[in-house]
């Protein structure tokens, strides 16, 4: 007899899916599985991952797949089953009750909770049965069906303990307060970073190391405007060696998870969507302060791999692929030299093999990860052969692709994408852009506003700031890309949008989820920088490039508080924070501000690859009174500052002199 399907069994999220044949009688997130929880007297058990996440796989392995924890399971709890990229407010939440019973949090998120959605147990991940000192699943869902039935008034007691202490951690924090305040929390972030940056292998702190590219792309920009030699040293030498390194897939392209070791050698194998696009965002910003062309070559080939692999036919960007194949962590990505020679070769194997370190011995569990790390990464010959491996390596294993369109991820790849374009001047990037950004319009934005994920001609629940965040983030670069007014209409729009549904006028800074939204046990906001920039980070950056690009008085204003707001959150630890100090240095120490006066015989379409990417440009199709013609040509009006330099019709004087990039804090 067929077995039967759970009740995920109508879901399009590809983590939900993966389960749907288990044991477990799970449900998704929703009232039907609250209900029947209060009328059968039981807790619930919510499991959250991600279709990619390694430990997700073992422990569904292990456990859900386990007869005797699902007949646990379905006998003494509701099970719940939820997509943390779906559902990032349900994540959020659970993820700091984690926190507090564990110190530290991941996925998979283990959950044992009221109907009422209040927590009295967390974990991660429990092994099926007892392990030395780990308490196995098995054991674990005893014993609190036990203390369900015998001491209820426990588990109760600790929830609502729990649900308080959250709720005074969302209590109004005091904002920070003027120039010179801001300008500290900017100087001591940098002596931060220097204080725990690696200076033998780049990178900040120790094993496992993430790229965080968004604190690159702080050390960068303010190295631009500041020139500081040591944060272009921290930058340089850690996505250098993010690229040496087997963080980088040097056969496929496109960056890993994180690196499991200090060295950037041993990469966590899923690859994401949007440390890519961040990734991208920060090799270009290497390349422009640097005009090294190695940076803007590493930047391309993540491009090629999105669109070659992660690209929608219609043009949306796909959101993961797994770490593992055929249930083996990185089996797609590791070789042995003889299959190499086997393929090209005794002689190009071998030199091949020796160009990317693919040894005997092997670099992990017997096989090898291809890295530069011991060799010169600007050697070309090897390069001839890759495709030839990609296509074996492809032929070889199967890797899952998680082919959900999520609105936020996709707001950051458009903005990677029209990144590339301005260094590059190849238009398929722009054109990738634009696709992506009519994908979502078509698909993910209807009047009422943005949804945070599609699949299968389903869209997910109502968006969240993440998304509309990103998404403005992604038409303020669309704008800057081509400089046409309809991107600047649609991010003024948005940001109304957001101010509408997500600002707290009390006591500032924007809640994770909107007036829309289901509401859940507490409202949080969300102000850390973790693997992506948060909302209100990402809100606190456009705001200033509203400002700048409009010189409208309440885009100003509505900066200035978002500052503040966060100032207040990143001074008791800045690293956590890249993006607010990235807005926070653009605040205080702007970009040129250029007025384009578009020539009479010129129809500006390649403007912006002239133009430096950071500049706050305003475009003008004809001249005004203000804003003149210089010998009939198209005119650069140039300010910093506050002051203007003279109109020009060449940039190229402007660029070279560096202090026309700098300022003071």
């Amino acid at each position: 007899m067929e077995q039967l399907k759970n009740h995920l069994r109508n879901e399009t999220s590809p983590y939900l899916l993966q389960h749907v044949n288990n044991p477990v009688d799970w449900y998704p997130w929703g009232d039907e599985a609250f209900q029947k929880a209060r009328e059968e007297d039981r807790p619930i058990f919510l499991s959250i991952g991600y279709s990619t996440c390694h430990w997700c796989h073992v422990m569904a392995h292990e456990s859900f797949e386990d007869p005797e924890i699902a007949e646990i399971l379905n006998r003494c709890f509701v099970s719940i089953k939820v997509d943390k990229e779906e559902r990032p407010d349900v994540d959020s939440i659970y993820m700091a009750v984690c926190q507090v019973f564990t110190g530290s949090g991941g996925w998979p998120t283990s959950i044992f909770m009221t109907a009422d959605q209040k927590p009295f147990f967390a974990g991660t991940y429990f092994p099926s049965r007892t392990r030395g000192r780990m308490i196995g699943l098995r054991e674990l869902l005893n014993v609190i069906h036990e203390k369900w039935n015998s001491d209820r008034k426990l588990l109760l007691d600790q929830a609502e303990q729990i649900v308080a202490h959250l709720e005074q951690g969302e209590d109004a924090s005091p904002r920070m307060e003027g120039m010179s305040e801001r300008g500290d929390l900017i100087q001591s972030a940098v002596g931060l970073y220097g204080q725990i940056y690696d200076r033998i292998h780049g990178g900040f702190g120790g094993a496992p190391k993430f790229p965080t590219p968004h604190n690159l792309l702080f050390l960068l920009t303010y190295h631009q405007r500041q020139g500081d030699v040591s944060c272009l040293e921290m930058a340089e030498h850690t996505l250098l060696q993010m690229y040496r390194g087997g963080l980088f897939d040097h056969v496929g392209f496109g960056f890993c998870r994180y690196s499991t070791d200090e060295r950037f050698l041993v990469p966590h194998f899923e690859k994401m969507l949007y440390d890519n696009a961040l990734l991208i965002l920060a090799y270009c910003k290497a390349y422009e302060v640097t005009r090294k062309p190695l940076y803007l070559e590493v930047a391309e080939k993540t491009a090629v791999y999105i669109l070659r692999e992660m690209t929608h036919p219609e043009g949306g960007f796909y959101s993961a692929q797994d770490a593992d194949s055929e249930g083996v962590e990185g089996k797609y990505y590791l070789f042995v030299p003889e299959e190499i020679k086997s393929l090209l070769g005794e002689q190009e194997g071998e030199n091949f093999c020796w160009h990317f370190n693919i040894t005997q011995n092997g670099n992990f569990e017997g096989k090898s990860i291809p890295n530069l790390l011991k060799s010169d990464y600007r050697d070309r010959q090897c390069e001839m052969f890759l495709e030839r491996v990609l296509q074996y390596r492809k032929e070889r294993n199967f890797l899952h692709l998680d082919d959900k369109i999520l609105t936020a991820w996709n707001g950051l790849m458009i903005a990677a994408m029209c990144r590339l374009y301005q260094n590059s001047g190849k238009q398929s990037y722009l054109d990738a852009a634009k696709r992506a950004n009519h994908f979502v319009q078509a698909h993910l934005q209807e009047k009422t506003g943005l949804y945070v994920s599609y699949r299968d001609g389903k869209q997910g629940v109502k968006g969240f700031l993440g998304d509309y965040a990103a998404y403005l983030f992604a038409q303020l670069a669309l704008y800057g890309a081509t400089l046409e007014e309809e991107y600047l209409t649609w991010a003024k729009q948005l940001c109304q949008e957001v101010q509408d549904k997500f600002w707290d006028s009390e006591n500032g800074g924007f809640y994770l989820y909107g007036t829309e939204s289901e509401s859940l046990i507490l409202r949080p906001k969300e102000d850390y920088d973790g693997a992506i920039p948060s909302g209100n980070s990402l809100m606190a950056w456009s705001l200033v490039r509203l400002s700048q690009l409009t010189g409208e008085e309440n885009y100003r204003k509505q900066a200035e508080e978002q500052l503040n707001f966060l100032g207040a959150k990143a001074s008791q630890y800045p690293l956590g924070y890249g993006m607010f100090l990235l807005a926070l240095l653009d605040y205080e120490i702007p970009a040129l501000k250029i007025t384009v006066v578009l020539g009479e015989q010129e129809n500006g379409e390649l403007l912006p690859t002239k133009i430096p990417p950071d500049a706050a440009v305003t475009f003008l199709r004809k001249p005004t009174e203000d804003y003149r013609l210089k010998d009939g040509k198209t005119t650069f009006y140039v300010c910093k500052n506050h002051s203007c330099l003279p109109p020009v019709n060449d940039l190229s004087e402007i660029m070279k002199n560096k202090n026309n990039f700098r300022g003071e804090v």
